[in-house]
This record gives C-alpha cells, structure tokens and sequence, in this order.
C-alpha cells in the first residue's frame, strides 16, 4: 500500500516468476473520469442488458481471468498478496456475467484515498471489459474518486479515452487524490440498466 501510494506497483515477468519488481513509468497511464469515451456500439450493448454487473462478489475469479492467458505478470505471490488486500476492503472487482451467470469479464484494482490502481482486466466476450470499465468508472464517479491509474496505455484504453501524462503530472495528480475522501461502497449493487450508466457517464460518438 506504501508502495501505491508513493507512485509506484508490483509486477512479475512472468507467471512462474515467484520474485516482482517495482514499477514507475515515465508515462504514466491514466483514464480520466470526467473524459470516458462510449462508442455507439457499447452503448447499444449497455442498453440491450445483456449482461449482468456486479462488484466485489468474485474477487478471485477476476483476478484468475485476467490471468488467464498466454503470458501474464500475475504470479501465485502477487495472487495472494491481493486477496488479502481485497480482504481488508483495499482490493475491489467488477464481474461482468452472461445471461447463464457465467463470468465473462472484469477488471480489478487497488483503492487509497481518492485514487484507483486499476490493474488488469479480462473479456470472454464481445465487449465485456468495455461494459465492466463503464461500470467501474461510474463506481468511482459517484464516490468521489478523482484518479483512475491504468498504469500503461494500451490502444483499447486509448480509445476508451485513456492518456499518458508526465511521472511528475502523475504524481501530483497522485498527491491530490490521497487527500481525498472516497468511497467504493463494498457491497453496494451495481445498477441495473446499462441505460443509466450511458446518461451519467458517456462521452458518446
């Protein structure tokens, strides 16, 4: 948690890796909260409700989706060490379901202050990250969060509205958040339709 705090993150090369190292880019990746960008398509998907959202109702299951592939920097170490963070209520997930229930994407991340570390997501469909970073970001909206970190950028980020700034806009950026007061609301349920996160969020095109 010192470690997030001070700007920097855990990561392993690879998952066999028992050892991780730290993280400080020079850019750093970030998705503006007052700047998410809903395409046509993925409102047509949140207001269709073929999915189903939840929070912090499998923790686990995220984070083993988002490892979940070829190569991943999630290791066994860092597996445990954010179980127990989501244990303690510094850890929070999305889970995205379909309509038999199944798990099909998500996102997970760290909490401190005012800043959210968002630290991997996953999609076993068509969308289903899109639709679990737009739950999240109206989460975060409506509790006051002022930072989304993403860490890096990636072009699906990039298109979501996602942007590097400078390690020193980072930090102050960071600064500011930890003096903030904000909640995830643990437990609280998701909204039910698509359709209201589409009207408190979007920037759409």
């Amino acid at each position: 948690m010192a470690a997030y705090a001070s700007g920097v993150f855990p990561m392993a090369e690879h998952e066999d890796d028992p050892d991780l190292f730290w993280v400080d880019p020079r850019q750093r990746g970030v998705l503006p909260l007052d700047g998410f960008h809903i395409s046509r398509s993925l409102a047509r998907t949140l207001r269709r409700g073929i999915f189903s959202v939840t929070f912090d109702t499998d923790f686990a299951g995220v984070v083993a989706g988002c490892a979940d592939r070829d190569e991943t920097w999630i290791n066994a170490t860092l597996r445990g060490l954010y179980a127990e963070l989501a244990a303690r209520g510094h850890a929070h997930s999305c889970e995205v379901h379909d309509e038999t229930g199944a798990l099909v994407g998500g996102v997970f991340g760290v909490a401190i202050g005012g800043a959210f570390f968002g630290e991997s997501m996953f999609s076993r469909r068509t969308d289903a990250s899109k639709v679990a970073l737009a739950y999240l970001v109206d989460r975060l909206r409506a509790g006051g969060f002022t930072l989304f970190d993403t860490q890096f950028i990636t072009p699906h980020l990039r298109r979501l509205g996602g942007l590097e700034i400078p390690r020193a806009a980072y930090r102050q950026k960071l600064a500011t958040a930890l003096e903030t007061r904000a909640r995830f609301d643990h437990g609280t349920p998701a909204p039910r339709r698509g359709q209201e996160v589409v009207q408190r969020n979007a920037q759409t095109s």
